[in-house]
């Protein structure tokens, strides 16, 4: 999608979404067939700092609870087979819907392709296979869905004549750092003090020595790359050692050069990540420095909003993040909603955000994070930080309560409330990682689950959804969405999973289960 003609087909083609789009989230009996492209179109390299990175695919198979509206038809593609097991566990989460009606409106294509680039670059390469995408789907009531939209996912919308529902690539600016700074300014919204988007080292030197200028008090700056993904791109610049050329001890020309000599230094938090590598990824993605927010009590919540294709802004949840890394800059996992001191002021400022993003021209999912800190008597300073313009790390878990339960968020409180009228909170998190979770399969994961009692119960509503369950085996890592009737009970169920897991697979415990069972293969009984 190169041309201006292109760009207006692709316009022209995503404005037939507003008949379309609607029924896909409410329990609706009207036909839509919906084409899911989990494709992670973001840099490679980039990708490559989180562990298991090629089976976050699987982080939109909470799509497949939309097949309980028994007229949508769906199908899903993803680089390489997803194991069997895995998909029957979603589609037994489905309430009121026979397994087997399900499976009949899902249809589950593969490129079988591991190689190291998007999903959707890799589906453009085979025409066999878009010829059948397009055959499967009745192009008046389909409507395409991915995780993030480039100029890939915009070429498949247009070889497969079907409407993106997600923000046009020309817009993804705005979910830049720098971009999201330029919101914030725009949308009259608070945030910390900070830099032009910069494509090289010296400049960077440059923009982090008048940040402290302009703060001689900083302590810590951040260093961005413009385009990095779940804080990954992410280091921090410690002022503390160089406090001798703090403003007012120094010339601005010795300043620039001692931090340039310190970004040698950085805190890096990606693991394994140096100043070498970083260095040369700042001339491809731009980089930004922005003043690191201090406190004794601080929290960093996010807003989930979403632009439909009428430009009506919805708000639909708020979150604490779980953060971790060296300096509490990598998204680990959330806990909804956020905390009720200053959850209506995140809706508040979401919805500012969202007006300017929609004025802009995107669409669908954003989400906002923050940080928060206490100043006491019920004061709490509140910046915002950085836009998605994309599926997050909260939107699978928010997405599987919602479609599960049937329910509704309500506003006014903060809350998401079921359809018999109880309030519902969760822990979710895609960074559940142990060595000792190694080796674990799909269907050991399926026998845990079901000996334990730690799925999902449709008649109470509470209970533990999995996904990420591809990354088990190689990685030892799963992602879990804990739901309860409390924060406390949430919390609870966690817990008892992680427990679980932990004995599960301890050494003394795994040679007992090879000791003390049979087990079947067909009709051969074989003895351990």
């Amino acid at each position: 999608m190169h041309t201006s003609e292109q760009i207006d087909k692709f316009y022209k083609l995503q404005s037939t979404l507003s008949g379309r789009w609607k029924n896909s989230e409410l329990f609706d009996t009207n036909e839509a067939d919906i084409v899911i492209i989990p494709s992670l179109s973001i840099d490679q390299r980039e990708m490559l700092k989180i562990a298991g990175c090629e089976h976050y695919e699987e982080r939109l198979l909470f799509s497949l609870i939309r097949l309980r509206n028994p007229r949508t038809r769906l199908i899903y593609i993803t680089s390489m087979p997803l194991h069997p097991s895995i998909i029957d566990y979603y589609l037994q989460l489905l309430p009121g819907i026979p397994f087997s009606h399900a499976r009949q409106r899902l249809l589950l294509l593969s490129t079988y392709d591991n190689s190291l680039k998007p999903l959707s670059q890799k589906i453009l390469e085979r025409p066999r296979l878009l010829a059948r995408i397009k055959k499967a789907v009745r192009l008046d009531k389909a409507f395409m869905v991915c995780y993030n939209s480039t100029l890939w996912e915009a070429e498949l919308s247009l070889k497969l004549n079907i409407p993106l529902y997600a923000a046009a690539p020309d817009l993804q600016i705005w979910g830049t750092k720098s971009g999201s700074r330029q919101i914030f300014l725009e949308s009259g919204v608070p945030h910390p003090d900070g830099s032009k988007l910069v494509h090289n080292s010296s400049d960077l030197a440059v923009e982090a020595a008048e940040l402290w200028e302009r703060q001689p008090t900083l302590k810590r700056i951040v260093v961005k790359l413009n385009e990095g993904f779940s804080g990954e791109g992410n280091a921090i610049l410690d002022l503390q050692p160089i406090q001798e050329f703090a403003p007012g001890n120094t010339s601005h020309e010795q300043r620039i050069k001692v931090i340039s000599d310190r970004f040698h230094y950085l805190r890096f938090q990606a693991t394994k990540e140096t100043w070498d590598n970083f260095s040369q990824r700042i001339p491809e993605l731009g980089a930004i420095v922005e003043s690191f927010i201090e406190g004794e009590i601080k929290f960093s919540p996010s807003v989930q909003g979403r632009i439909t294709p009428n430009k009506e802004v919805e708000i639909l949840s708020t979150h604490d993040q779980i953060l971790g890394g060296p300096d509490g800059q990598i998204y680990m996992g959330c806990s909804f909603p956020a905390d009720e001191k200053y959850r209506v002021q995140l809706q508040e400022i979401g919805l500012k955000v969202g007006k300017k993003l929609a004025e802009k021209g995107t669409l669908e999912r954003f989400g906002v994070d923050f940080v928060t800190v206490d100043q006491g008597n019920g004061n709490w300073d509140i910046q915002a930080i950085e836009i998605n313009l994309r599926k997050g790390g909260t939107t699978h878990p928010f997405m599987t309560l919602k479609l599960l339960t049937n329910g509704k968020y309500d506003l006014s409180t903060g809350l998401f409330y079921s359809k018999h009228q109880k309030p519902k909170y969760y822990i979710a998190t895609d960074n559940l990682q142990k060595d000792n979770y190694r080796g674990l399969l799909p269907n050991d994961l399926m026998d845990i689950i079901a000996h334990y009692r730690l799925h999902f119960d449709s008649g109470t509503e509470t209970g533990t959804v999995f996904h990420l369950m591809g990354c088990l085996s190689q990685f030892g890592k799963l992602g879990l969405t804990s739901i309860g009737d409390s924060p406390q009970q949430a919390e609870d169920i966690y817990n008892t999973v992680i427990a679980v897991l932990d004995q599960e697979t301890t050494q003394k415990h795994c040679h007992e289960i090879l000791t003390d069972h049979n087990f079947f293969i067909g009709e051969n009984e074989y003895s351990y």
